[in-house]
């Protein structure tokens, strides 16, 4: 367990790439050890990624990437600018917004922070904000991205933890208004100290025309509803519905009605049984080039065939984390390390409520340090245990660990969102993550309501009959 653990730690404080350490370690420990043979290193890292859940993490960036370069993200700010730029800070409202409805359709933190925070810091900063405060609230907001569904670290945990993804996807909406809502009041809380005004005048016919777009598609699902109720098919109705829309929003020319729809699409086809959440992933993705190319006709094949490379090298990127990550994680189970974690934690308390408390800590810790789909596939097979045996939904669980891991993409040495950030505004890492720390505030009590709160989680997954 040493030689495992110590040679990991070693190669990490040696600059070496997280998904390198553990192969390395892990292979390590398989020499010396003579535990199984060494084939087992290729074997298990083999079947760490034979997983049909794992399908949806190269659609769900490619829709990602899409999204960025179709210009739909220059279309969500210009929605939320006409939403809540009247309110006093009214950009750093913008910015959280903006990052509500991309996380629709993204799913990543990273994505988040590099397509809408390049275009967020600048207007901020032309508008006389600080590049601190602006840094702060994108890279705070950024963290919404894989709690709103759709996510890439749920699917990950729903593969390891085996549990449902839909699920999953459900139980983080609550959680992300939540967030939402703690984060518009930082926001609010600064510009009353700071004696911030709005950053465009209030407009009744740009406030009308957002909340028409916002009614459009909550109207879109009741649409539905009635037509199924007067006889049409499902499939019937919907294709009606799409159809309608389409038409009103090219008449009119709205600005995020098309991207808001992504969401309710995804959550929609799910709940309706239509496709998988791994499927879900690739009607994203047919979404995304439907806006690009027909009907915003911002993309073209050079940009499209730009996005895929992109997507190709994250992806790989992604799934060796993934198949270094279990071999480094059976080994850990093999070795009785995981165990006696396990029975350390246990023999501190059995209390559930303990547990979390200490399972935050930890997993804060180590989010610091490793990757997130790292650390969700090596804690998950070691804390799951504890949690079922303590009577924790897996499901809760899995939203306690995803926010603590999005809590660590903020901090140095690993996060990767304080270095795309960092790169964006022109900051050093030093100033970048000075100014995110007034943002934790806002993110603990979160994570605190969550951890603690369960029904907030759960609440959605079992109304819509998709947890006990």
């Amino acid at each position: 367990m040493l030689l495992l653990l110590g040679g990991f730690l070693v190669l990490m404080l040696l600059g070496v790439p997280v998904a390198i350490a553990m192969a390395v370690s892990s292979l390590l420990y398989i020499l010396v050890s003579g535990v199984t043979p060494d084939v087992t290193l290729a074997q298990r890292m083999i079947a760490g990624v034979e997983s049909f859940p794992l399908l949806a993490v190269p659609f769900f960036i490619l829709a990602g990437n899409l999204m960025n370069i179709a210009g739909v993200t220059g279309r969500i700010y210009k929605f939320a600018v006409a939403l809540v730029g009247w309110m006093r800070g009214g950009l750093g409202h913008v910015n959280i917004i903006g990052s509500v409805i991309f996380s629709g359709m993204s799913g990543t933190a990273i994505a988040d922070a590099a397509g809408l925070g390049t275009i967020e810091i600048k207007a901020m900063k032309d508008h006389g904000y600080s590049t601190e405060f602006s840094v702060g609230v994108t890279a705070a907001s950024a963290t919404l991205g894989p709690i709103i569904p759709p996510s890439l670290p749920f699917v990950i945990y729903g593969m390891m933890a085996n549990v449902s993804i839909g699920a999953l996807f459900l139980g983080g909406v609550i959680p992300g208004i939540v967030m939402t809502l703690l984060m518009m009041a930082t926001v609010t809380y600064f510009a009353h100290k700071n004696k911030w005004g709005s950053d465009t005048p209030f407009s009744w016919p740009q406030l009308g025309s957002a909340g028409l777009e916002i009614a459009i598609v909550l109207a879109f699902p009741m649409a539905i509803w009635l037509m199924v109720l007067a006889g049409l098919s499902v499939n019937m109705a919907v294709v009606i519905g799409l159809g309608t829309l389409l038409i009103i929003d090219w008449y009119f020319d709205f600005s995020a009605v098309m991207a808001l729809m992504a969401p309710v699409i995804l959550i929609g086809g799910m709940t309706l049984g239509w496709f998988t959440p791994t499927e879900a992933a690739v009607a994203a993705v047919i979404w995304s080039l439907f806006l690009g190319l027909i009907r915003y006709r911002t993309m073209t094949l050079k940009t499209v065939a730009k996005a895929t490379f992109d997507t190709i090298e994250t992806t790989a990127s992604v799934l060796f984390i993934v198949t270094a990550a279990s071999i480094f994680a059976w080994l850990l189970t093999v070795s009785q390390a995981a165990q006696m974690l396990s029975d350390w934690m246990l023999s501190i308390t059995h209390n559930k409520w303990v547990f979390l408390a200490l399972a935050n800590v930890l997993i804060l810790f180590v989010g610091c340090f490793i990757d997130t789909t790292a650390a969700i596939t090596i804690l998950a097979p070691i804390l799951l245990p504890i949690v079922l045996k303590l009577g924790i939904d897996p499901i809760h669980f899995g939203l306690i660990m995803t926010l603590n891991l999005m809590i660590g993409l903020l901090h140095p040495p690993l996060g990767m969102v304080l270095f795309v950030l960092a790169r964006v505004a022109k900051l050093s890492v030093e100033r970048t993550t000075v100014a995110i720390l007034p943002w934790l505030v806002p993110l603990m009590l979160a994570l605190i309501a969550i951890t603690y709160i369960p029904e907030l989680t759960l609440w959605l997954p079992k109304y819509m009959g998709l947890s006990k």
